[in-house]
C-alpha cells in the first residue's frame, strides 16, 4: 500500500464506486418482478352489506367494481370474530390460541403475541418490501408486528386515509400497504341516551371532509335473518350502512391514486373484514354471521375477471398466500394456513372444503372458549365453557337492538329463543346447506352420531396440530399442560 501511486488509488476507488452502483441496480432489478400488495381491512363488516354479495340497497360501487375486476370468495372465514384476535391471525398465519393472542390487546385486556412469532410485515420487509400501515392496528407487541412506515389520518375518514398513502404508493420499492379502517365498528358512546337511540357507527351530523354522507331509510334496509326485525334493529342497520358507504368512497379514492401512479397493473388488492357485523348473534360468535366474511381479490396478472370462488378459505391462509404472491420464500410448516394463490382462478377447487375457528376471549371479562370446524355441508361448534352464561361485548350489550328485546322480556331474539342464545349446549352440529341460519342442532340426533364423531376427531386433530392449550378440556389430561419450563 505504501508504494501505491495516487493515480492507482483513484482508479481503485472509481472501480469500487462503479461496482457498488451496479450492485444497487441489480437489487432494484431483482425487486422489479415483485408485485405491490394492498390489504384493505374493514372493522366489523359482514357479508350482509355489500352490493357485490347481493345486497341491492347498500351503495358500494367501488367495492363492487373490485369484484367485477377480480374474484369474489363465497366461503371465506375469519378464525375468531373479535377484532384483535382476528388481526393477529391475518398477520401471522397462526391461530391465536397458539401465539398468545387470545383477545383484545388494549388497556386492561393486554393480550399479546409471543416474541418469537414471525409476521407478514416483518417477512416482507426482510424480502425488500416497503411496509406501511394506516388506521386500526390492534395487535401487540410492535416489534413482532413491525412496519417501516406508520401513517396518520382519521380512521373514520377513508378518503383522508387514502390521501395519506400517496407517497407509499409512489415508493421506488415494492410496497405492502396495510389499510385498516375504524368503520363500520360501533361508535362511542356505546351506551346511548335514551336507551333506544341507534348507535352512530362513527357517523357524524357534520359529516367528514371530502366524503359524501350517504344515508339510508330504516324502512329500506335488509334485516339479516338472525336479527329481530324491530324498529331499533332497522335504525342501527341504517347507520351501519352509512358507515360502509364511507368506506367505499375511501376505497375508491385509494384506487384512483393507485391508478394515477401507474402501478395499478402491478398491484394486488385484497378487501376483507376482521369479523362480522357488530350485532348480537354475529360479532364474538363462531356462528356464520360472525365468521363468514367478504373477501375480494384483484390480481392484475389473472386473466379472469368478475368470477366467484367457492373454496373454503380462512384468514389463517392470508399470510402464506401473500408471501406466495410476493415471491418470498417461506417454510410451509411455519404457518397453520396454506396459500390459496394457485386456486384463485378456479370456481370449485378440490381439497378446499374444510376450515376451523378458534375463539377464546373478546374482552378479558368475556371468557367463553369455542372451537369450530366446518367440513363440507356440516359444522360443529364446541362450547368449552357451556356451563357459563354467554357473555356480551360491552358495545353489543348496550345496543338498542339487544336492549329492545332484553328490556321488554321478549322470548325470541330473531329466530332463536333468548334463553338458547344465553345458555348454549356443549356441542352444536348443523347442516349448513339445509339450515344456513343454524337453528336445528343435530348434535343429540342419533341419525347424525357418526358425523358428530368424525367432526370431533377432526377438531381434536386440529387442536393437536396447532398446540391448542384448550385441548386439555377433552380429557383433563394434565400431561397436556407441558413441563412448566419456559422455552
Amino acid at each position: 500500500m505504501k508504494n501505491m501511486s495516487f493515480k492507482t488509488l483513484l482508479i481503485i476507488l472509481a472501480w469500487i464506486t462503479i461496482s457498488c452502483s451496479n450492485k444497487k441496480k441489480e437489487v432494484i432489478t431483482a425487486h422489479s418482478d415483485k408485485p405491490n400488495i394492498i390489504l384493505f381491512v374493514s372493522d366489523d363488516h359482514g357479508l350482509d352489506a355489500l352490493g357485490a354479495y347481493g345486497n341491492p340497497i347498500i351503495k358500494t360501487p367501488n367495492l363492487d367494481k373490485l369484484a367485477a375486476d377480480g374474484v369474489k370468495f363465497t366461503n371465506a372465514y375469519c378464525t375468531s370474530a373479535s377484532c384483535a384476535a382476528s388481526r393477529s391471525v391475518i398477520l401471522s398465519g397462526q391461530f391465536g390460541h397458539a401465539t398468545g393472542s387470545y383477545g383484545h390487546v388494549h388497556d386492561y385486556h393486554h393480550f399479546s403475541t409471543y416474541d418469537n412469532v414471525q409476521t407478514l410485515p416483518v417477512l416482507l420487509e426482510n424480502a425488500g418490501y416497503e411496509t406501511a400501515r394506516i388506521g386500526k392496528y390492534h395487535v401487540a407487541p410492535e416489534k413482532v408486528y413491525h412496519f417501516n412506515t406508520v401513517l396518520e389520518a382519521d380512521p373514520r375518514n377513508t378518503v383522508e386515509m387514502a390521501e395519506a398513502c400517496t407517497n407509499v404508493l409512489k415508493s421506488d420499492k415494492p410496497f405492502f400497504l396495510y389499510f385498516c379502517t375504524d368503520d363500520p365498528h360501533r361508535g362511542h358512546p356505546f351506551t346511548p341516551e335514551p336507551w333506544d337511540a341507534p348507535n352512530t357507527f362513527g357517523n357524524k351530523k357534520e359529516g367528514y371532509k371530502n366524503v359524501d354522507a350517504i344515508t339510508y331509510n330504516p324502512e329500506d334496509v335488509l334485516v339479516p335473518e338472525f336479527l329481530p326485525d324491530t324498529k331499533q334493529s332497522r335504525e342501527e342497520i341504517a347507520q351501519y350502512y352509512q358507515s360502509i358507504s364511507r368506506i367505499d368512497q375511501g376505497f375508491g379514492k385509494l384506487m384512483k391514486i393507485l391508478q394515477d401512479t401507474g402501478k395499478a397493473d402491478n398491484t394486488i388488492v385484497f378487501y376483507i373484514s376482521d369479523n362480522g357485523m357488530a350485532f348480537p348473534g354475529a360479532k364474538t360468535t363462531v356462528h356464520e354471521p360472525g365468521i363468514k366474511l367478504p373477501c375480494i381479490i384483484k390480481d392484475p396478472t389473472n386473466k379472469t375477471k368478475g368470477t366467484t370462488n367457492n373454496a373454503m378459505i380462512s384468514w389463517v391462509d392470508l399470510t402464506p398466500t401473500i408471501l406466495d404472491m410476493a415471491k418470498v420464500d417461506y417454510k410451509e410448516e411455519a404457518f397453520h394456513g396454506k396459500s390459496f394463490n394457485t386456486i384463485i382462478e378456479e370456481e370449485n377447487p378440490k381439497g378446499w372444503d374444510e376450515v376451523y375457528a378458534s375463539h377464546t376471549f373478546h374482552e378479558v371479562t368475556m371468557y367463553y372458549p369455542m372451537r369450530a370446524v366446518r367440513y363440507g355441508d356440516y359444522k360443529l361448534i364446541w362450547n368449552i365453557a357451556y356451563q357459563l352464561e354467554y357473555p356480551f361485548a360491552s358495545d353489543l350489550w348496550a345496543s338498542s337492538t339487544w336492549q329492545s328485546i332484553y328490556r321488554n322480556h321478549e322470548e325470541f331474539y330473531g329466530p332463536k329463543k333468548v334463553s338458547d342464545y344465553l345458555f348454549r349446549p356443549e356441542f352444536e352440529l348443523y347442516n349448513l346447506t339445509k339450515d344456513p341460519n343454524e337453528i336445528n342442532n343435530l348434535a343429540t340426533n342419533n341419525n347424525f352420531a357418526e358425523i358428530l364423531k368424525n367432526l370431533k376427531t377432526k377438531m381434536k386433530d386440529f387442536q393437536t396440530k396447532t398446540k391448542d392449550p384448550w385441548m386439555i378440556m377433552w380429557s383433563h389430561d394434565a400431561s397436556l399442560q407441558g413441563s412448566g419450563v419456559n422455552l
